[in-house]
């Protein structure tokens, strides 16, 4: 898959942690990665981003935006806030097609849900994966409401006719409770597609030698890593 769009089922499940590790695993199978946040809210223009974060955590991938905003908010309303040009979806396609002409993976990281408009006229994340023909991963929290918010995120995927990759769990407890550990078996059913991983707490707060070491650990085949979901199953089974 030249482009992976990777969304959350909503904010701070993990979305940029999640897309550092498959970028650091993709790298450590010897392939070239690019990242490129659609839309960046909540940061200076001096501060570093989501896309530099996941430079730092994975290594040399090459980070890029389309456009950012200084509000942490949706990205249409930080745009007319700040009286700024919105970031619509044909840019956020073409963006990731040109990446795609010099890397073997471009990973589209969105900003919070889906759904989150970039536009006044409702452009959102899942039109620029429909222009860009890309499989979408979407990255859950673990515990009690993920079920929900998962299973609508997948339905609107499938409404679109949009590939789901499948579902990465962003921060799995070092405790988890009896919710997390049914949603083990339960979120792969109700999103119609494969887990994929899970990251443990705290991956982000690694140094980033450690964070690269582990990632492909946290990851399934599926996305160049090694971990075993069913063995990851029974250790945490309920």
């Amino acid at each position: 898959m030249p482009v992976l769009v990777i969304t959350g089922t909503g904010t701070e499940v993990g979305k940029t942690v999640a897309t550092a590790a498959v970028a650091a695993t993709a790298r450590a199978a010897g392939r070239s990665v690019a990242v490129l946040k659609a839309a960046q809210t909540g940061v200076r223009p001096d501060e570093p981003g989501d896309a530099q974060e996941v430079a730092r955590l994975a290594g040399a991938v090459t980070a890029a935006e389309v456009a950012r905003y200084p509000e942490p908010l949706a990205p249409g309303t930080a745009a007319r806030r700040a009286g700024r040009a919105p970031v619509h979806p044909e840019e956020v396609a073409e963006a990731a097609a040109k990446l795609a002409t010099d890397h073997d993976l471009v990973l589209v990281e969105g900003a919070g849900g889906l759904l989150v408009r970039f536009d006044a006229a409702g452009g959102t994340l899942a039109d620029a994966a429909e222009l860009l023909g890309a499989p979408v991963l979407v990255v859950a929290s673990a515990g009690l409401g993920t079920l929900n918010t998962t299973e609508l995120t997948a339905r609107e995927l499938r409404s679109r006719g949009l590939g789901l990759a499948g579902v990465v769990i962003g921060n799995w407890p070092q405790r988890p409770d009896l919710a997390s550990r049914c949603n083990l078996a339960d979120l792969p059913d109700v999103a119609g597609a494969p887990l994929l991983g899970a990251l443990p707490a705290g991956a982000g707060a690694l140094a980033p030698p450690a964070f690269r070491s582990s990632a492909p650990h946290w990851l399934a085949p599926a996305l160049d890593g090694t971990w075993d979901v069913e063995a990851f199953r029974k250790r945490e089974a309920p």
